[in-house]
């Protein structure tokens, strides 16, 4: 089960947030997660062009497969702002650095926030030194907290899996609610484990569940300039290194899968203004690649979106926007569901009873099933519902 909204316990991880006054609300804004000792780290990050300093900085020292501490701020993104950016993003890791008495190099960081504004660098490492002593075995509630913008509700999750005979804990937090695309979508995570990993196999492990949970996920079809997920192990749990190819490593990335699924699905019902969690599965596709094209292409359809906010069942979009890539979908082959009620099959609707559907669109979570009837690949997305409150947060997001 998902421990959303509560803390937890990772082996060899401590975490802290503070209020540095990087926010106008004055609210918490400046996290840092720290091990007890470097431990191997990998990451996963945006595919934006215009990629920010912190997210540059990061992929730089994770080159060398260990990290010792994740210094985040919320409210700016140190995006878009020159070269001063990528010294202001290297001003705060070497506060952190020298505050904790390690190599600089060791120090990742990541922020979030407004892009085109430089980082208020005097605040935040003027709050360093309170930071570090107020690190803790359970602090990543109060670090979620300072990661947080938009997001209306805070995001962990926690797992336990068994390997080897060893308890293995997996730990993550993550902040995201606008501007949520695959590739990546758009969102920190910061994820902990106490398993011990070879680092090839973390980094495989990773990918592969964030390529079926984080890039699995959309509210609105944009991708941000700041998008991070890191994964740290610290060994602590005992167990022999887990090695790609093992069943070891099949058991922690469903572990993995999971703990990152919760996060995913948590940042799609959180998304800006969104009332509806729409789960689309695509099966039956000649491909796994086209399974995702149509897949992505209904969630971010925003007649279809805007249809679900409406409870309206109208599922001439839903088809529209599948077909719409030009795959050459069997139009008669296709079958289109609602939950279990057939909508479209044989190139036309089938007259599935509208107060049914009507109820269906009523709920708070509703899956839509599109079987192509070309192959045997599927894939699965997640997407938010467009409202009119997304309209407003976004019209007044800098102002």
């Amino acid at each position: 089960m998902s421990t959303e909204r509560k803390t937890f316990v990772i082996g060899g991880f401590r975490a802290a947030g503070a209020a540095s006054g990087v926010k106008p609300s004055g609210g918490m804004d400046l996290a840092l997660i720290c091990a007890d000792e470097p431990v191997p780290a990998v990451g996963v990050f945006t595919g934006n062009d215009f990629k920010a300093a912190p997210v540059v900085l990061t992929r730089e020292r994770l080159a060398a497969g260990t990290a010792r501490a994740v210094v985040v701020n919320s409210g700016n993104a140190n995006a878009a702002t020159g070269e001063e950016g990528h010294a202001d993003a290297r001003a705060v890791t070497a506060a952190v650095a020298k505050e904790l008495g390690i190599p600089e190099a060791e120090v990742l960081a990541a922020s979030t926030g407004i892009i085109g504004h430089r980082l208020p660098v005097g605040r935040i490492t003027a709050k360093i030194p309170e930071l570090v002593a107020r690190l803790r075995a359970d602090g990543f509630m109060e670090a979620e907290e300072a990661i947080m913008t938009t997001d209306r509700f805070p995001k962990t999750s926690f797992r336990e899996v068994t390997l080897g005979g060893k308890t293995v804990r997996i730990g993550g937090l993550a902040k995201g609610a606008g501007m949520i695309e695959p590739s990546m979508a758009t969102m920190l995570s910061f994820v902990m484990t106490d398993a011990a990993v070879e680092r090839e196999a973390m980094g495989r492990v990773f990918r592969h569940a964030v390529d079926r949970t984080f890039n699995a996920v959309t509210v609105d079809g944009c991708m941000s300039t700041n998008d991070t997920a890191l994964l740290m192990a610290s060994g602590r749990a005992g167990n022999r290194p887990v090695r790609s190819g093992t069943a070891a490593y099949g058991a922690l990335r469903d572990g993995l899968c999971a703990c990152l699924g919760d996060l995913a699905r948590a940042m799609v019902r959180d998304g800006e203004g969104a009332t509806k969690v729409i789960e689309i599965r695509v099966e039956e596709a000649a491909t796994t690649r086209e399974a995702k094209a149509v897949a992505k292409a209904v969630a971010n359809a925003n007649l279809v979106k805007a249809a679900f906010f409406g409870g309206d069942p109208n599922w001439g979009r839903i088809i529209s926007a599948a077909g719409s890539l030009g795959l050459g979908l069997p139009e008669k082959a296709v079958r289109l569901y609602l939950e279990d009620v057939l909508l479209f099959a044989g190139g036309r609707g089938v007259g599935a009873p509208e107060p049914t559907l009507r109820e269906i669109m009523a709920r708070p979570e509703i899956a839509v099933t599109l079987r192509l009837g070309m192959g045997r690949r599927s894939w699965r997305v997640w997407a938010s519902d467009l409202t009119f409150d997304y309209v407003r947060i976004n019209a007044q997001y800098s102002t």
